[in-house]
């Protein structure tokens, strides 16, 4: 299979809800003519449209200590944790006896060090029977290595949150540039979604600690990056916390009627489009990421590594050729992984595993991918399997609920009755992604699941792994999905190079919004939709056109486009 080879039919996108007419168009011919817009945990669209920083709340002031407090430390003792306190002090801590060993006692020490000195820390030890207060510097020894003073205002959150706008770059790459600037770890940072990198995206952020001020300095030095919006709250963001994303989308160079595009977005808005796992979930090399997955719950883990690191058809970066080469000649993960300059793809990583752990040790090598690389495998394969199922159950029953059929009651699966169908809508069953803690439908096509399992070399009544982390419990997600907030126009043009779509930035920027050309020689259909998270824009896009998303066949249209 060459490099960007798999199609639709590959992962199980087989069939369509509407009956209207297709028509071509490209998609994604710019980045900019897809633009996504996280909806957050109130239901509001996220905009970048402030790039102001916060001013600064005022401090309380510190409670003066009281007169007793300062009496219970030494001058002596006053100097030594004075120097602790500005970094003076060679020693990592400052030991203070405590003489009269009473809880009240301790009590006062503690709270005397805290106010008198402010970045120190207290703790209790007890040393050849005599009980002593340790100071210590709350910044660690590795502030005294490298000594800088950190100030936080106990009246402002702890975590400052942004609205982040990127341009093609995923959310991983925009975090991991931030981290890199902010000499943070990628880890303080935390996000509600990952967002498509071949886009114009704006999403929340939220980081440990970091002013907004800091953040804001880094608009001078970005490509592609603006960061603006910011406030601060004492919470992280958690994934999965949006309410969905709105997207603007631009449709170049239509072939379709007015009259059919009517017909094709009053069809979605009307009744939607079958809710399949997008392309993106498959990766685009010539091995995609479901078969890795299959081999990883069939517990073949000389085939995870093979599927990975052999040489594979298609065209790729001139050092995976010869890294491949190089592994299918020596098997020596070492000699491999030197003809790699970057050792952090996915290559590198198991190569280093390996050459680590051993090749009998293949499970604790593959521990070296991030957990949501390895989990990204396992999941991709749970996708086609839902896909395939799906088509199987759209052929068999069509677009109306029937006994057997699943819909969720709360959290809870429960399988519909005869009588129940009559009055169920499409819009309300599910399907189950296999797993350990679901139920499936319990009509013949419900049955298929275990055929298909079956073939794989798969066991559905035991989808539990050896190792914890690829056990799938399984899921539901609805068959059918119906936009909201629908709306379309199709617009003409002479310059395929200009933007179609007024973004944040260029809003800011005070640029002028496209001017469409009423005589223009070309036609593009501009929608706008919001969709639940976890759902494909990509998957509308084709119930509207009906054509094959795929980079393949996308990639043809383009190549035709502009020869």
């Amino acid at each position: 299979m060459m490099k960007h080879g798999l199609t639709e039919l590959d992962v199980g996108i087989l069939r369509y809800v509407s009956d209207h007419e297709g028509f071509s168009g490209i998609l994604k011919e710019r980045y900019s003519d897809f633009v996504v817009h996280e909806i957050n945990r109130q239901g509001k669209i996220v905009h970048l449209d402030d790039l102001s920083v916060p001013p600064e709340a005022e401090e309380a002031p510190e409670p003066e200590p009281k007169p007793e407090d300062c009496d219970v430390l030494t001058e002596e003792q006053k100097k030594k944790l004075g120097e602790l306190q500005l970094f003076k002090n060679k020693e990592d801590e400052v030991p203070i006896e405590v003489v009269e060993d009473t809880k009240e006692k301790r009590t006062l020490l503690h709270k005397a060090i805290k106010s008198q000195f402010p970045g120190i820390e207290t703790k209790t030890e007890e040393k050849e029977g005599r009980k002593f207060i340790v100071a210590y510097h709350a910044a660690g020894k590795k502030a005294l290595a490298a000594p800088r003073k950190h100030f936080w205002p106990k009246n402002r959150g702890s975590f400052c949150h942004f609205v982040l706008y990127k341009e093609n770059k995923d959310t991983m790459d925009a975090i991991n540039v931030l981290s890199k600037f902010l000499r943070l770890r990628p880890n303080m940072f935390s996000y509600m979604g990952t967002k498509d990198k071949r886009a114009v995206t704006v999403q929340e952020i939220a980081v440990l600690k970091i002013t907004a001020e800091r953040l804001s300095h880094l608009n001078k030095c970005l490509m592609n990056l603006k960061l603006g919006n910011f406030c601060y709250k004492n919470h992280p963001l958690k994934l999965g916390e949006l309410q969905g994303n709105h997207f603007t989308i631009v449709i170049r160079n239509i072939s379709g009627t007015d009259e059919q595009v009517e017909q094709a977005m009053t069809s979605i808005k009307a009744t939607g489009f079958i809710n399949y796992y997008g392309m993106q979930r498959f990766g685009t090399t010539a091995v995609p990421t479901q078969q890795v997955g299959k081999a990883i719950l069939r517990n073949d883990w000389k085939e995870v590594v093979d599927l990975i690191l052999k040489p594979r058809p298609g065209a790729e970066k001139e050092f995976l050729v010869r890294c491949r080469e190089e592994w299918a000649k020596s098997q020596d993960p070492e000699a491999a992984l030197k003809k790699l300059p970057n050792k952090r793809c996915v290559e590198g990583q198991l190569l280093r595993g390996l050459s680590m752990y051993g090749k009998k040790n293949i499970v604790t090598a593959f521990g070296m991918l991030p957990r949501n690389n390895r989990l990204m495998y396992v999941h991709s394969y749970q996708s086609v399997v839902w896909n395939t199922m799906v088509s199987r159950r759209i052929d068999a029953f069509g677009l109306k609920a029937v006994e057997g059929d699943l819909v969720l009651k709360g959290t809870t699966a429960h399988v519909l009755s005869a009588e129940e169908a009559e009055t169920t809508s499409i819009h309300d069953t599910v399907m189950p992604l296999p797993g350990f803690d679901v139920i499936y439908p319990t009509h013949h096509v419900g049955k298929g699941y275990r055929e298909l399992l079956t073939a794989d070399g798969l066991d559905i009544d035991n989808m539990r792994h050896k190792v914890k982390d690829y056990s799938l419990a399984g899921a539901y997600r609805r068959i059918i999905i119906r936009p909201t907030d629908v709306s379309w126009e199709v617009i003409q043009y002479d310059d395929p190079r200009i933007s179609l779509v007024h973004s944040d930035f260029e809003k800011l920027e005070n640029k002028p919004a496209p001017v469409y050309n009423k005589e223009g020689k070309h036609r593009a259909l501009r929608m706008e939709f919001s969709l639940p998270p976890s759902t494909y824009a990509t998957m509308a896009i084709r119930e509207v056109l009906k054509v094959d998303t795929s980079i393949k066949k996308q990639t043809q249209l383009n190549t035709t486009w502009f020869n």
